[in-house]
């Protein structure tokens, strides 16, 4: 059932409100953000690998020659997660005008399985060189593909990675702003899901490593692409 059907005929559809599948699986995907992003950044040498905005300015830092940051793991990063999105793009192309749901479901198990590579090297060959600028071509590369995806969708305050905008929202729309804020519950449920999976995730890799928080959301992708009807 779209969201139209929700709405009767004397109110006007509104095209950002979706259905709660949706809504909750896009939830799910920006606290495996905050899981991935919490092992990029606190186990592969203060990169990003999910939030793009935070890459750039830690590129700045790192051609600016600030102690403990990284132009190649940087760029390695971001040139993944830009060819991830080129991937994204072409799929959503071929694949998401005939079935939006194929589209989705085979963007979130493509996810799944690259979270899994990179969980499976974490897990074999922790130590190694090789092993940090494997994790981030996976991720990057995995989260530039599922972004891609996302920004078809359109669904408003929830892009699973930034939240810059949505938290403008969230104040300058509230009750002491203009007071126009509609999807508040939306938009603070997308804020502490982020927070939640970051916790999480530098939870386990501060305690048990980058393997298992990436197998968390390996798992999570997965179980997601089965749930997922890519409908509005």
């Amino acid at each position: 059932m779209s969201a139209a059907d929700d709405t009767s005929p004397d109110e006007p559809y509104d095209p950002e409100a979706r259905g709660l599948r949706l809504v909750s699986v896009l939830l799910v995907l920006t606290m495996v953000s905050g899981l991935i992003d919490a092992v990029s950044y606190l186990g592969l040498g203060r990169v990003f690998t999910a939030n793009m905005t935070g890459n750039v300015v830690v590129l700045g830092f790192a051609a600016a020659g600030a102690p403990g940051f990284s132009v190649p793991h940087t760029a390695t990063s971001l040139a993944c997660f830009l060819l991830g999105a080129v991937t994204g793009g072409r799929l959503a192309a071929r694949v998401g005008r005939s079935s939006r749901r194929t589209w989705t479901r085979l963007t979130l198990t493509t996810e799944a399985v690259l979270v899994a590579l990179s969980a499976a090297v974490a897990f074999a060959w922790p130590h190694a060189t090789a092993t940090v600028y494997a994790l981030i071509a996976l991720t990057g590369y995995a989260m530039g593909l599922r972004n891609a995806t996302v920004r078809k969708l359109r669904v408003a305050d929830l892009t699973t990675t930034v939240l810059t905008m949505t938290l403008t929202g969230l104040a300058s729309e509230s009750r002491v702003g203009d007071a126009t804020g509609h999807r508040s519950p939306r938009r603070t449920a997308s804020v502490l899901a982020l927070l939640a999976g970051a916790c999480l995730g530098a939870w386990l890799v501060l305690h048990h490593g980058l393997g298992i928080p990436l197998l968390i959301a390996a798992a999570a992708s997965g179980t997601l692409a089965l749930l997922a009807s890519g409908r509005e």
